[in-house]
């Protein structure tokens, strides 16, 4: 039997990867993972607690870590909003599977994180800051980006699907 390529969701902090990405991984029959609870089990602690006790810097290292030790056949993987900081990390990703780039506008993230100081959430300066920082690095390792404005979780997830049954290498 094929190995089964992955799944790999990016984008920012609410843009609904976990979410959508254990509907998904019902929807297509895969497994879901998450790099975020990862870190967590990997270091034994909170992502917000490494950010402030480690800085910024040592928790992209974690997750670097984390995603690059991570070995995921035939699942869908949600990503930290952060790893796209990462080219090595990336790459590993990629060399996996499909990358889909859950696109949300600004202004419906931030409404949709009401939890931003203890989320562990990698900011350089404000929100939109590293909204217009992130962008291009989503859209470069992007295979597929999903314009999630106004979508409702399952039309997201409906839309994943129909974008991935146009491919052929999934």
């Amino acid at each position: 039997m094929r190995e089964m390529k992955n799944i790999i969701l990016t984008g920012m902090p609410g843009s609904g990867k976990s979410t959508v990405g254990v509907i998904l991984a019902k929807a297509v029959n895969r497994a879901f993972v998450d790099t975020d609870l990862i870190i967590q089990q990997m270091t034994g602690r909170l992502l917000q607690d490494i950010i402030d006790k480690d800085g910024i810097e040592q928790f992209m290292k974690t997750e670097e870590e984390a995603i690059c030790a991570a070995n995921c056949s035939n699942s869908v993987i949600s990503t930290g909003g952060s790893a796209v900081y990462s080219e090595r990390a990336m790459k590993k990703l990629k060399a996996s599977g499909v990358c889909v780039f859950l696109d949300v506008p600004v202004e419906e993230l931030k409404r949709r994180i009401s939890n931003m100081s203890s989320r562990g959430i990698v900011l350089n300066g404000t929100f939109e800051d590293t909204y217009e920082e992130r962008l291009p690095l989503y859209r470069k390792y992007a295979d597929i980006t999903v314009n999630c404005e106004g979508l409702e979780i399952e039309e997201t997830v409906s839309e994943i699907i129909r974008r991935l049954g146009e491919r052929k290498d999934v």
